[in-house]
């Protein structure tokens, strides 16, 4: 580690992997001015690729994040940040509650908090976050099945995907191509990039694996969450979903931006803003 970096846990979701965070490496580790280095620990999510296929049941959030802890104690880092989308999000939370004392800031992009159902919590929102409310609204209608498939069957699910290299393809792909095609900006996921994810999958024989994250997150993963007082950097990106009003409810929101370009898989869209953003949180929690 590099004098003044800090170590910065940096983790993947569905149907991520390791691979998406290629473009962000070099900018975080070695920029221009040193003061903002970070030293960076990018493991694949238990289940998923370079992991290997688990072999148990109750791989969860929660024990998730206890292998974070332990992983990172032993890799000698008594405090240090934390940075995720999706799935890593969620672990990322639970360390911050698990160890609040050792983690001093975890920054997230995509969505945090969600209303309760309350009409009424709509009053006074701004159009761009009623459009956001609208189009959360049609995801969770219409394109949220392949959550629900592998959140009941994901054994079965898994029998397809692991005999052919099409179906995998098929359906990592359908998911990052939906969210890229709802992004804005000149940023698209490379085909490459496409085929690399795929390839992880694939050739590690995880997508079973991979799928029961679904299956095994615990039910409150999905409602209200306990409050975490962890200093939370929020970057929402052009396509995904974000309301501040809702993620302070559960959140210490210390640094919140939105951005016109990007989308759900950030490191892979727009590489740039989020180490920008990452760089930008932390300056004051070093």
């Amino acid at each position: 580690m590099g004098p003044g970096a800090l170590p910065l846990l940096v983790t993947h979701g569905w149907p991520g992997t390791v691979a998406d965070f290629a473009g962000i490496v070099e900018p975080l580790t070695a920029p221009s001015d040193g003061r903002d280095a970070f030293d960076l620990v990018i493991p694949s999510l238990p289940g998923f690729g370079f992991s290997g296929p688990t072999t148990s049941t109750g791989v969860n959030l929660r024990r998730t994040a206890r292998a974070w802890a332990e992983l990172m104690r032993r890799l000698g880092y008594d405090r240090y940040g934390t940075q995720g989308g999706d799935w890593g999000a969620k672990v990322h939370r639970e360390l911050a509650l698990l160890a609040p004392d050792r983690v001093v800031g975890m920054h997230v992009n995509g969505g945090v908090g969600s209303p309760s159902g309350d009409p009424a919590e709509r009053e006074g929102l701004s159009s761009r976050e009623l459009a956001a409310l609208a189009d959360l609204d049609h995801f969770l209608t219409h394109r949220l099945g392949y959550a629900r498939i592998q959140g009941t069957r994901p054994q079965t699910l898994a029998y397809a995907l692991l005999d052919s290299p099409t179906g995998q393809l098929a359906w990592n792909a359908e998911l990052l191509e939906w969210f890229d095609a709802h992004a804005l900006g000149e940023n698209r996921i490379d085909r490459d990039q496409i085929l690399t994810n795929v390839s992880i999958y694939w050739f590690t024989r995880t997508s079973g694996a991979a799928a029961r994250v679904y299956r095994e997150a615990e039910p409150d993963a999905w409602g209200p969450q306990q409050p975490c007082a962890v200093p939370t950097g929020v970057a929402i990106f052009a396509g995904d979903r974000g309301i501040r009003r809702f993620a302070e409810r559960e959140n210490n929101v210390a640094h919140w931006s939105e951005f016109d370009r990007g989308g759900h898989f950030a490191a892979l869209q727009a590489p740039d803003l989020l180490v920008d953003d990452v760089r930008a949180f932390f300056r004051s929690l070093r």
